[in-house]
């Protein structure tokens, strides 16, 4: 197929559309980054929340997973995960990690201009997940709506957030990531079983005061990767049956060689656009995918691995959510201080990519 000819042109058949003509030749991904230039906005508020129940990795096997802890450790640092409850909706999740935020950056519901949620597990098709937690924060009238950007998907939210304050259209802006990525999981599927998890964070976003904010962004996406991560049947579509809840499917080695290389390609090409040097960052937040992923990234990166927030171990791939876990945790730690310049870096399902460069208030 010539690039630039419709895939589908008037007359062709959907039935007799091959997936395999619309996949481009390999070749490297050129990263677009850009600077924030005139008003800059910055996080003033966070919130975090994770279901009680703790499941170690020795709770996995009792369940009837082919695993151990061995295993599962020395290919994913992970010890432990949050799961929620049969029944608990990520909506709910995400409220309360909402109004932690709101709470921290002493907002008021009604303040709330716009309201952006990132999701890899909805509810419900309709309404969005924003809609349910707007209504349950009490902040009616604020535009709300959802994005799927899978583990990328709460810096995309974020980068919605800083075009909206920094253009003037809004003055505070809240963004949500929630999960309850647990429904999705075959428990018998070892690869996958043992690496997701549920939770959710949330960050107010406002005008930031002198010399703090967001710096620079890298986003996007290469969809030749399609089918690395997915759930549910790609080319019939997720809801095509019933019968049961559709599950999450990866190919793991080439996802966990991804990560790698993004993390280190977003991170070069991120300190550049700031006119900065990956050793002057002060605290790089990772998707929290895997330990041994991040930890490589940081060797090739040269970062020492004490600048790195690192809490997979504990909660497991809570997907969109995971960054704003992180974040909030160091923070709460007291690992990140005014003025430090923090990179938060993702990549996710699509295959997607995001990072940011922000100064602390």
């Amino acid at each position: 197929m010539k690039m630039g000819a419709n895939p589908l042109p008037i007359g062709h058949s959907p039935d007799s559309w091959r997936p395999d003509e619309m996949t481009a030749p390999e070749s490297p991904v050129q990263l677009r980054t850009y600077g924030v230039r005139g008003r800059r906005s910055a996080i003033v508020g966070l919130g975090a929340h994770v279901p009680p129940r703790i499941v170690s990795n020795d709770e996995l096997v009792a369940m009837g997973v082919s695993t151990s802890d061995q295993w599962i450790v020395e290919r994913t640092g992970i010890r432990a995960r949050r799961i929620a409850d049969p029944g608990t909706p990520s909506f709910a999740l995400g409220a309360k990690a909402a109004a932690q935020a709101l709470e921290s950056a002493g907002v008021r519901p009604d303040e709330i201009d716009v309201l952006v949620v990132s999701t890899t597990s909805p509810d419900s098709p309709m309404p969005s997940m924003a809609c349910r937690i707007q209504n349950l924060l009490g902040a009616h009238g604020a535009c709300a709506y959802d994005l799927l950007g899978a583990c990328s998907g709460f810096l995309y939210a974020l980068s919605v957030a800083d075009a909206y304050v920094a253009c003037g259209a809004a003055d505070t802006v809240l963004a949500v990531g929630a999960e309850v990525m647990s429904r999705m999981i075959d428990w018998q599927e070892r690869h996958v079983s043992v690496l997701f998890a549920d939770g959710a964070g949330a960050a107010i976003v406002r005008a930031a005061p002198p010399g703090a904010g967001f710096t620079s962004w890298c986003l996007g996406s290469d969809g030749r990767g399609y089918d690395k991560v997915t759930v549910g049947d790609v080319e019939t579509g997720p809801y095509a049956t019933c019968e049961a809840a559709p599950k999450i499917d990866m190919k793991g080695p080439e996802v966990f060689r991804f990560g790698i290389d993004m993390f280190v390609r977003q991170a070069e090409a991120l300190t550049a656009a700031a006119g900065t040097r990956v050793s002057d960052v002060d605290v790089w937040v990772p998707h929290q995918a895997n330990r041994r992923l991040i930890e490589a990234a940081a060797r090739r990166l040269a970062i020492p691995l004490e600048r790195v927030v690192v809490n997979v171990d504990r909660y497991g791939n809570t997907c969109s959510a995971s960054i704003p876990l992180a974040l909030k945790e160091a923070v709460d730690e007291g690992r990140i201080s005014s003025g430090d310049q923090v990179l938060m870096v993702a990549f996710g399902s699509g295959l997607t990519w995001a990072s940011c460069l922000h100064t602390w208030p």
